[in-house]
């Protein structure tokens, strides 16, 4: 059970499986042992909810509160044997396991990659090397389809053998989630639910995590007006790149030390591409706020003086979603 938050805490909380009487709590913070527990009233509540199921014969398969979410992709990584499980819809991760969050650099980039560029199949057994974790060992990558164009995968060694993820196995664990599954099915080329409010002049953005080390991405928010989904996508490249080395540190301000230093960071910047003449020129803005960076790319008809107020706004809507 992880709580989300700068704190980085995790809780370890065991029940028993016949009446739902927990016998201990562990925390963690950032790794290190800590003396923060859950409070009695959440571990009562969760004792509540396992005993109020198991008398109506109702498996819980996910309990979520603002900042919390347990027990259905952490449960069926636990039956696999392997902490390395996500949810992809056209490449894109929408739902993984802290083992997978915390996947290196390159691995978190080339595996979607991978499995978005290869054709559509049942189910798959790839041998992957990792570059950063496993370079001389090849891992195995087991993906199964749930809905077409919704995919599982499963990051493992020599077990579980692929067989095992039979049609018992699938609906044991995924019918009973059935309709959020399909709720994901739209996040592929937009990235974003549906009707998920953004401005009228958002061309594409990319929202980052610094710590989680997560984005956000999309070209394709509210239409194919305006420049093509590549072009869009060139440009954001081309423009983090630019910002990232010259205006913003490589690591959140709370990690500057220097108090000086910090203050004399900019927190945002903006670009207008092509004429100068009002009303003309694709505009590019970034904007750092804590922990999260955001880049927008809009349209020519977004006033300058408003980029900074339009960026802020967007980033406060984004930022549940990372």
């Amino acid at each position: 059970m992880g709580e989300e938050g700068t704190g980085g805490s995790v809780h370890l909380l065991c029940l028993a499986a016949s009446s739902g009487v927990p016998l201990f709590c562990r925390s963690s913070r950032g790794g290190a042992p800590s003396r923060q527990q859950l409070p009695f009233s959440v571990i009562g509540s969760l004792n509540g909810v396992h005993m109020f199921g198991q008398n109506l014969e109702v498996q819980l398969s996910s309990a979520r509160t603002k900042d919390t979410t347990v027990e259905a992709l952490s449960g069926f990584a636990e039956a696999m044997g392997t902490g390395f499980v996500s949810l992809m819809v056209s490449g894109r991760v929408v739902s993984a396991t802290e083992g997978w969050w915390r996947l290196g650099t390159p691995e978190a980039v080339l595996l979607p990659w991978l499995v978005g560029s290869l054709p559509p199949q049942a189910a798959r057994d790839y041998p992957v090397y990792l570059p950063h974790g496993s370079p001389t060992v090849p891992h195995r990558l087991l993906t199964l389809t749930l809905l077409p164009g919704l995919e599982l995968c499963l990051l493992c060694g020599p077990r579980p053998p692929l067989s095992q993820l039979g049609p018992q196995l699938l609906e044991r664990w995924w019918q009973p989630v059935l309709d959020p599954l399909r709720a994901c099915l739209p996040l592929g080329p937009r990235g974003l639910p549906y009707g998920f409010p953004l401005h009228k002049d958002i061309l594409g953005l990319l929202l980052l995590h610094l710590e989680l080390k997560r984005c956000l991405f999309t070209v394709e928010p509210l239409g194919d007006k305006g420049p093509s989904p590549e072009q869009r996508r060139r440009l954001l490249r081309h423009f983090y790149a630019l910002v990232t080395s010259t205006h913003f540190p490589p690591e959140p301000l709370e990690k500057v030390e220097d108090d000086v230093s910090r203050a004399q960071l900019p927190r945002a910047c903006y670009l207008v591409l092509g004429p100068g003449e009002p009303g003309t020129g694709l505009r590019l803005i970034a904007l750092q706020l804590g922990l999260r960076l955001l880049l927008l790319l809009l349209a020519p008809q977004s006033p300058t003086h408003g980029l900074r107020s339009l960026a802020t706004h967007t980033l406060h809507t984004l930022s549940p979603l990372l």
